[in-house]
């Protein structure tokens, strides 16, 4: 997904909702702070999205520009109506958010997770194409070791996942 297109999906799931704030936690946030991110980190074609406000109304997007909607199959890509509980995130993330407010968002906010934020959240996930995207981003230094471990230190998980996280953690820098 180009940047040009979160940016309408933000713009369409605003106006879906009516609510003018549209929170990224998915994949595609990176793209607020890394508008020219490298191709291997934009292969997906669905953004994880919901009102900042008004989270229980993903619904309606999921059903007005998600998956094998109208938009979907018109424009390739898509919205995926999440909600604040769908991802594990740090301590702190909502403070940490990164606009994205321009023309293309038709004055609609697109408030996306810091990289730091999503890479502990990837990592947290475990699966082998999360663990491969935050590998990429610590490869290519768009994620600083030492913030990842910081972000770690504060998901709100029990010691035996905080254990699981540090060796996945490790793992990743000694690759």
């Amino acid at each position: 997904m180009k940047r040009s297109e979160l940016e309408h999906i933000i713009r369409a799931a605003s106006a879906v909702t009516n609510h003018p704030d549209i929170v990224v936690i998915g994949s595609q946030a990176l793209l607020a702070q890394f508008p020219d991110a490298p191709e291997e980190l934009l292969t997906s074609i669905e953004a994880d999205v919901f009102p900042k406000r008004r989270p229980d109304l993903s619904i309606q997007i999921d059903g007005a520009i998600g998956e094998r909607s109208l938009f979907h199959e018109t424009f390739g890509y898509y919205a995926h109506g999440v909600d604040d509980t769908t991802a594990t995130l740090p301590a702190g993330w909502a403070d940490r958010l990164v606009p994205i407010r321009n023309e293309n968002t038709g004055g609609a906010t697109g408030w996306c997770l810091k990289v730091h934020d999503l890479a502990a959240s990837k990592l947290y996930a475990g699966r082998d194409k999360d663990m491969h995207f935050v590998r990429v981003r610590v490869r290519r230094r768009m994620v600083k070791p030492d913030i990842l471990k910081a972000r770690l230190d504060a998901m709100p998980v029990d010691p035996d996942q905080h254990e699981l996280l540090r060796k996945r953690f490790d793992r990743l820098l000694n690759e």
